[in-house]
């Protein structure tokens, strides 16, 4: 086996979950074309926003967990999606780059804020001023995380010494 196996296995599952991010990404927005009335703010679409926002939003962390354990694997335990968020735009010399700007963790950490609560809430009431910022920062976020994976994919191919 070559040295730069592991490097291959850790692209080829971040290439898999970049392709399921895509997936949720446009039933979410094929979705939302689809709704007769987005003004309607009716609990069922609120349901499919919530779960499309927080799943697609498992995808991305999951991949982070991979790099992590991948380049560094020490995280907080107390509260390891933060430190998780938080450790993805640092530049680690002679270990990796920054898999993330500050900028586009800035908008993911409302993501995962949102997540948290959506886990854990259990009425149909949803707020839909909430689902609007949230689903605002998650437009914003897409170009910002698509340039920074794109980058650390690069990185990556270029420490496996394949272009």
């Amino acid at each position: 086996m070559s040295e730069t196996a592991p490097i291959q296995v850790l692209i080829s599952e971040l290439e898999k979950g970049g392709v399921v991010l895509a997936r949720i990404y446009d039933f979410y927005r094929d979705y939302l074309s689809r709704t007769d009335d987005a003004r309607a703010r009716l609990t069922e679409q609120a349901i499919v926003i919530a779960n499309s926002l927080s799943g697609w939003y498992t995808c991305l962390e999951t991949q982070f967990l991979r790099i992590s354990r991948f380049f560094e694997n020490s995280l907080a335990a107390d509260r390891w999606h933060q430190d998780l968020l938080n450790k993805m735009t640092l530049d680690l010399p002679g270990i990796r780059q920054a898999v993330i700007q500050s900028d586009t963790a800035a908008l993911l950490g409302e993501l995962l804020r949102f997540r948290h609560f959506h886990r854990y809430y259990f009425d149909l009431a949803y707020d839909w001023d909430r689902l609007d910022l949230v689903q605002r920062k998650y437009a914003q976020v897409q170009p910002l995380l698509s340039r920074d994976l794109d980058a650390f994919r690069n990185f990556l191919q270029r420490l496996a010494g394949s272009d």
